[in-house]
């Protein structure tokens, strides 16, 4: 029968000497044999599936007196073969969200990078008047730009769908417009971290519940202090900074949350999103 030497045996099992002697020391892999001439311990082939066992649990997050616990109980191959399954899934889950911070925290540096420039792009104020729309409504977990664009977007392509569906067809862009029902007060700030996102299309006159979406008349939000954003959503910081400082300087303060109005939005290409941001105003 082959044995091997613990550094021929840390090569062969792709770990290193110290955490092979580590896991002597705690009695997870101990040396099968000892050398009469040396005295050092000798590994046999045999023993590489418990290695590998030991590698994985390991990886998987676990502590060396629970790896100890796991392998005296048996775990069976396909039980361990699930387990990784799941931490695969889970550090995946990980990575997507730190991939996903990652964006938000380059947007905000961006948004930092300009703090107190305003875009060449005219604030102006205009009459928001009531329309008739057909809509869909979800609740966000928060007011986070990120957080609404994730209800928005999926919202959206559903009333699409549901209004060709009902051959109704939208008489304008779309827009999203909030309302406090979920407890956001636009001067004291939020008293509760969800807010309903209403998606909607404007209609004509003539238009009715024809399928799995609400008709309903949008009330007017009187002056509204309005900017151009020019690209994708995630972006539009700037341009609110730029609106709130407008809205400040020029003696207003705000009375309701913003309306957006997607002027153009192409699916597949953001940073050519035009948006018009209206936030109604009364003077202070």
């Amino acid at each position: 029968m082959n044995v091997f030497t613990t550094t021929e045996f840390a090569r062969i099992g792709m770990v290193s000497v110290r955490m092979l002697r580590c896991y002597e020391s705690t009695g997870l892999l101990r040396p099968r044999l000892i050398d009469p001439v040396t005295g050092r311990g000798c590994y046999e082939a045999n023993q590489l599936p418990r290695l590998n066992r030991i590698l994985a649990l390991n990886d998987l997050g676990f502590t060396l007196p629970q790896v100890w616990a796991i392998l005296e109980t048996e775990v069976s191959e396909s039980e361990l073969r699930g387990m990784l399954r799941l931490r695969r899934a889970e550090l995946a889950a990980k990575i997507a969200g730190d991939r996903a911070r990652l964006e938000r925290v380059e947007v905000r540096l961006g948004t930092i990078a300009k703090e107190g420039y305003l875009p060449g792009r005219e604030v102006v104020t205009k009459e928001v008047a009531p329309i008739r729309i057909a809509e869909l409504a979800a609740i966000a977990d928060n007011y986070a730009a990120e957080t609404l664009d994730q209800v928005i977007r999926p919202l959206q392509s559903a009333l699409t769908s549901r209004m060709d569906a009902a051959g109704v067809r939208p008489d304008g862009p779309a827009l999203a417009y909030y309302d406090t029902s979920a407890g956001y007060e636009p001067r004291s700030g939020p008293v509760a971290e969800t807010v309903t996102v209403h998606a909607a299309f404007p209609v004509g006159p003539e238009a009715a519940r024809a399928g799995d979406f609400a008709i309903a008349e949008l009330p007017g939000a009187g002056t509204a202090a309005t900017i151009v954003h020019h690209g994708p959503m995630e972006e539009v910081g700037t341009s609110f900074e730029a609106l709130a400082r407008w809205i400040d300087a020029n003696g207003y303060t705000s009375t309701g949350l913003v309306r957006e109005v997607f002027l153009d939005s192409p699916a597949d290409a953001p940073e050519q999103w035009v948006t018009e941001l209206q936030v109604p105003i009364q003077n202070a």
